[in-house]
């Protein structure tokens, strides 16, 4: 997915003459800690609430302050894993999205971030979670996948952890069967090591409840 998909214009730009107050309104109202400066669909900048309480006189138009902004960004065109990147990087609650002319076309906001891998990851789905612990030598997803699928099953999603300290690698499947007893014994046929699994019944509701939390969190 490209970031010109997940682009939203719910929340607005600042100008360079709004206020410092009115940039806290809106971080409140919008549950962000960081606000885009755009004038004629020039990015200037994010500026932060860190930034506006610094400021001596907040109720004066931005523009009148020697702000420093920093200028994080995606063009509409990058894998939506350069936001990621960028939001990890610099602990960013949104981040402003250009076109290949450099005009300001919106954001990508933290929760609408979370919302997307959250739905690639299938985590509303019914299923069944198999974690694999594998030599990097011997991880063949061509072979995983065709060991579920001849137990009549299919993958909804996966994401594979590499283990810097070791030459071992940890895939984590998620099913949409919830009786997976017939793919571990598959596994172990194939002796590939289960390292560990969890059927819907334990599983989703801890990780709804999880991610529920997360979103109230950035709601606050």
């Amino acid at each position: 997915m490209l970031a010109e998909e997940l682009i939203t214009d719910t929340i607005p730009p600042l100008k360079t003459s709004d206020s410092g107050i009115k940039a806290l309104h809106w971080m409140d109202e919008f549950r962000v800690s960081h606000l885009p400066i755009v004038n004629h669909n020039e990015f200037l900048g994010l500026v932060s609430d860190t930034d506006i309480l610094d400021l001596n006189a907040p109720e004066e138009a931005l523009g009148n302050h020697p702000l420093t902004l920093i200028r994080p960004f995606v063009y509409a065109t990058e894998h939506i894993f350069e936001v990621l990147k960028l939001v990890a990087k610099m602990n960013l609650t949104l981040v402003p999205v250009l076109d290949a002319d450099n005009n300001y076309l919106g954001n990508i906001s933290l929760r609408t971030l979370v919302e997307h891998f959250a739905a690639t990851a299938s985590v509303q789905n019914p299923g069944g979670i198999i974690v694999l612990e594998l030599n990097q030598n011997d991880y063949s997803l061509a072979q995983i996948s065709r060991i579920v699928e001849e137990n009549d099953t299919k993958i909804l999603s996966l994401s594979l952890n590499n283990n810097e300290d070791s030459t071992m690698v940890e895939l984590t499947i998620k099913v949409n069967r919830e009786d997976i007893r017939s793919i571990l014994a598959s596994f172990a046929r194939y002796n590939i090591q289960v390292k560990a699994t969890f059927q819907q019944s334990e599983f989703s509701e801890d990780l709804r409840n999880r991610f529920d939390m997360f979103m109230n969190y950035i709601n606050m």
